[in-house]
Parts: structure tokens; C-alpha cells; sequence
């Protein structure tokens, strides 16, 4: 996946003001039981605002930080992925009212990340809080844990060996990290990222 829109979301980001009050965004997943996903399940997102004419970007953040551009649905319900595509074999997009939905048809380790989408209404950024997405610790532990090591029959056991404290998860870590990257306020002017939208909106119309 090109990474150039990731770069140019970072960019726009830093010079933007974020939009504070008027509307509301949030990212959840469609099935609130699920806490962690699972390899090769349908994974179904939605991205809920209090307006419904004006598209949704949706973004995903690696643990390295990097903010990856997934698709554009219009407010049309017209759909945009990554390189211009209007389908993707990896992900799916919807509107339905005010939601935005988005899907993965099955995820994988690389599709671990937090999920975020965002909007553009009177030259401000309307940004989600995002919705981490990684496999749960236990199932991160089984493919990382080594056997126990024999020798002359018998079995030696580490007393050192211990299992991993669940507060203290790559979760917390990512949602310190992220909290830092997305809400530290950003001032600056918009022209750039108003430019690059025309183009974007232009191409998916």
C-alpha cells in the first residue's frame, strides 16, 4: 500500500486546526462484544457523526505511527480506495445515514493498527477518536512462547519464566502514544490540505 497519502495526512495534520466543537465523530466496532479480532475474521468498523453531507476519510495507524489512507466515501455513499481504486479485495465501504462503515473482509497481522476517520466542513478538521484493532495478548504470547528444553529425560523449567502482565498490553502503550501524536493542539493554515482535497474530491466525482 503507497504510503505517499499517510505522509500527506501527516502533513495536513500538522497544519490544520483541529476542529473543536460543532460536530461529533466517533469509531466503533459494528459488534460491541468484540474487544480483539481474530486472524481471518470479517472485522466491520462504523464511523458514526451528527451530520451526513460531507464524506468520510478513512485512516489507519500502525504501531510505528504511520497513518495510512484507506478509503473516501462521499456523502453519495460513493466509495474511493487506496490508488484510486473503487474496489478493494481487502476492504469494504458503505454510508447508511449518518454512518460510515467500513470492513475488513479478513484481518491480518498487518491490518492491526488503530482506526480512525475524519471529515472537512468549513475549512476545519473533524477527527475520531480511534479504535484500536490488534490481536489480544494471550494469542500474541502463543505464537512468541518457547517450549521447555529437556535434557537427559528430564524437564527443565525457567523459574524466571513468567506470564505477561495484562495491564500493561501494547494497547496502553499505543493508546499513550496515540493520544500524543492526535491531540496535541495544531494551529497553522489549511491551504495545502484544502488543495489536496480539491484534487481528491475532483478525482472521485
Amino acid at each position: 500500500m503507497a504510503r505517499s497519502p499517510a505522509l500527506l495526512l501527516l502533513l495536513a495534520l500538522e497544519l490544520c486546526e483541529y476542529g473543536h466543537g460543532g460536530y461529533q465523530m466517533w469509531v466503533s466496532f459494528r459488534d460491541s462484544s468484540i474487544k480483539h479480532p481474530r486472524v481471518g475474521q470479517r472485522l466491520e468498523l462504523q464511523c458514526q457523526t451528527s451530520k451526513d453531507d460531507t464524506g468520510v476519510f478513512w485512516v489507519r495507524q500502525d504501531t510505528s505511527g504511520t497513518l495510512y489512507f484507506i478509503a473516501f466515501i462521499s456523502s453519495l455513499s460513493r466509495t474511493t480506495f487506496n490508488g484510486e481504486e473503487r474496489t478493494s479485495t481487502r476492504f469494504e465501504a458503505r454510508k447508511d445515514g449518518k454512518i460510515y462503515q467500513l470492513v475488513v473482509k479478513s484481518f491480518t497481522p498487518q491490518d492491526e493498527g488503530r482506526y480512525f476517520c475524519f471529515m472537512i466542513s468549513n475549512q476545519k478538521l473533524y477527527f475520531s477518536s480511534g479504535q484500536p484493532a490488534f490481536f489480544s495478548a494471550t494469542t500474541t504470547v502463543a505464537h512468541t512462547t518457547a517450549a521447555p528444553t529437556t535434557q537427559s529425560g528430564i524437564t527443565q523449567k525457567d523459574p524466571c519464566l513468567k506470564s505477561p502482565d495484562p495491564d500493561t498490553s501494547k494497547e496502553e502503550v499505543l493508546n499513550h502514544f496515540c493520544n500524543i501524536l492526535i491531540w496535541v493542539p495544531l494551529s497553522g493554515a489549511c491551504l495545502l490540505l484544502l488543495i489536496a482535497l480539491a484534487i481528491t474530491i475532483t478525482l472521485c466525482q
